[in-house]
C-alpha cells in the first residue's frame, strides 16, 4: 500500500520528486566535500587508485548503456531503451557511492603534465563537473517520467525532449570524465 502510494505520488508530482531527489544528491556531494564527516574510512593510496579505476570502469559502462539506450529508442525498441537507461542510472548510483567513499576517505590527485595539456585538462574537467551538476535534475525528471508512465502515456509528457537533453549532457559529462581520468592516471601523471 505504501509503495503504491509512493508510486502514485511520483507519477502525479514528478517535478516535486525531482527537486527533492536533486537536493538530497547535491547535499550528499557538497556535504562530503565541505564537511569532514567521520563516516568514511581512511583509504590508502592503493585503495584510492583502485576506486579511481573502478569509477572509470563504471562511467565507461554507463556511457555505453546510454548510447545504446539512445540508439534503441530511435529504433523503436522501447523495452531495450528502458532497460539500458535504468541500468545506466543504477551504475551512476553505484558511481556516487564509490566516488563519495573515495573523496571522503582519500586525498586529491593533482595533474602533472605539460602546461598546455594541463589547461586543456582543467577545461575538460570543469565542463565535466558543470554538466554532471546540471544534468542531475533533468536525468532524474526523465527517469521518473519513464518509470511512472507507460510508453503511450509518455508521448503526452516532456519525457522525449527532456530525455534528449539529459542523455546528451550525461554522455558528454561521462566521456569527459573518462578522458580526464586517462590523462591523469595513464597518459601523464599526478601528485597526491
Amino acid at each position: 500500500m505504501a509503495t503504491a502510494n509512493a508510486g502514485r505520488r511520483l507519477r502525479e508530482r514528478p517535478k516535486t520528486a525531482t527537486v527533492v531527489l536533486t537536493i538530497v544528491g547535491y547535499a550528499l556531494v557538497i556535504g562530503t566535500f565541505l564537511l569532514d564527516l567521520p563516516i568514511y574510512p581512511d583509504l590508502t593510496t592503493a585503495q584510492i587508485n583502485l576506486l579511481t579505476h573502478a569509477i572509470a570502469a563504471i562511467n565507461s559502462t554507463a556511457t555505453v548503456l546510454l548510447v545504446l539506450g539512445w540508439y534503441w529508442i530511435r529504433a523503436g525498441e522501447v523495452e531495450k531503451h528502458r532497460l539500458a537507461m535504468t541500468s545506466a542510472f543504477a551504475l551512476i548510483m553505484l558511481f556516487l557511492v564509490v566516488y563519495l567513499i573515495r573523496v571522503g576517505g582519500g586525498g586529491e590527485k593533482y595533474f602533472e603534465g605539460p602546461q598546455l595539456v594541463y589547461y586543456a585538462y582543467l577545461i575538460m574537467l570543469a565542463i565535466h563537473i558543470l554538466l554532471s551538476i546540471v544534468s542531475v535534475p533533468v536525468v532524474l525528471y526523465a527517469l521518473i517520467l519513464g518509470l511512472t508512465h507507460t510508453p503511450s502515456e509518455l508521448r503526452r509528457t516532456a519525457h522525449a525532449r527532456v530525455g534528449r537533453i539529459a542523455a546528451g549532457s550525461w554522455i558528454l559529462s561521462l566521456v569527459l570524465g573518462v578522458v580526464t581520468y586517462l590523462l591523469l592516471n595513464h597518459v601523464y601523471g599526478y601528485s597526491f
